[in-house]
């Protein structure tokens, strides 16, 4: 069935400074998941959806984005951007890029977090809120502790009650999730060159209005990529679950390698590695499950366990780490 939905909007602004140090240099969205950008993943699930033209909402290192993009032709999709002199909250980033859309009055948008990964049926997501006639449709999941995120209570037929801030005891276990379905109507809703949080202010705003708002349930793989360890788990887990993202071809050994890359015939490397270009995994050595910088150097049985490693960087010989972050 062709998508009632063909326009999207991706936030790309965030600097990610809690990534740091695997943001020092790169934008969180630009960050490598799985051998490819994380905002490569996402026009991908677009595509896929069937998005044919995406907004890229981009304010810290904007410059980045449109040398690897492009028109989107090189990825099958029709690519814009939509650049924040200022950051403007994630509400205010939406109405920045939905003025490069020109959305009929009939019209609705898929908005998309940038710093989440998730297995969910967006196509599903898009035909219950074309089917529903939603003003908004959120993607929800269930999380065994919602304390950490807002809650979004529903009714028995899906619609959402409240929007609640971080709580220690939670009304409901369903989360927002960071994919957001939008109508011309309740878009329009969103001041302009204003700094707007679409969580915070907009979400209970159109509420308040008895805006029609539904959720769409969906507990498949989710992630929220807000720190370095998550950002390590999400790039493992595309690895050994490719069914979750079609943008990284993956090999029968259960990594990625880039070019240049050595592994000594006696190496272990797997569990949903990244090898970026040029590294060196020596004699005897484990890699598994982690990310390892450009021309960093694993040196004989050294060992290194869901781990990030700069570029450049050398693990000396029968080092051991398991879990940490490894910087210069």
């Amino acid at each position: 069935m062709k998508s009632p939905i063909t326009k999207a909007i991706l936030l790309v602004g965030g600097k990610g400074t809690r990534l740091a140090p695997l943001t020092n240099n790169t934008p969180k969205p630009m960050l490598k998941v799985a051998g490819k950008p994380v905002t490569e993943h996402q026009i991908v699930k677009a595509r896929e959806a069937g998005i044919t033209e995406i907004v890229l909402a981009t304010s810290y290192m904007a410059e980045v984005f449109e040398p690897y993009f492009g028109d989107g032709s090189r990825f099958g999709i029709s690519i814009k951007y939509a650049i924040e002199d200022q950051p403007l909250g994630t509400g205010g980033a939406i109405a920045n890029a939905a003025s490069q859309l020109n959305l009929r009055s009939d019209e609705s948008v898929v908005i998309f977090n940038g710093d989440v990964l998730s297995g969910h049926d967006l196509h599903a997501q898009i035909l219950l809120h074309h089917n529903r006639q939603a003003d908004v449709t959120l993607y929800l999941t269930r999380v065994s502790d919602p304390r950490a995120y807002g809650c979004v209570p529903l009714d028995s037929e899906g619609r959402v009650l409240e929007f609640l801030e971080k709580m220690e005891n939670p009304k409901a276990d369903t989360i927002n999730a960071g994919c957001y379905i939008f109508n011309a109507r309740s878009l329009s809703m969103i001041p302009v060159n204003q700094v707007v949080s679409v969580e915070r202010e907009t979400f209970p705003a159109l509420l308040a209005q008895d805006f029609s708002i539904f959720g769409y349930h969906d507990n498949t793989y989710w992630i929220d990529m807000g720190t370095p360890q998550s950002f390590i788990k999400a790039s493992a887990d595309l690895i050994l679950h490719p069914e979750l993202s079609r943008a990284t071809e993956v090999t029968d050994a259960g990594y990625v390698a880039e070019a240049r890359v050595s592994i000594h015939p006696t190496a272990t490397v797997g569990g949903g590695s990244v090898l970026s270009d040029g590294v060196t995994i020596g004699a005897g050595a484990r890699v598994m499950g982690s990310m390892i910088g450009s021309n960093a150097i694993i040196e004989d049985s050294a060992e290194v366990i869901d781990c990030y490693v700069a570029p450049g960087l050398k693990i000396r010989n029968q080092a051991k780490y398991q879990g940490q972050i490894l910087d210069n």
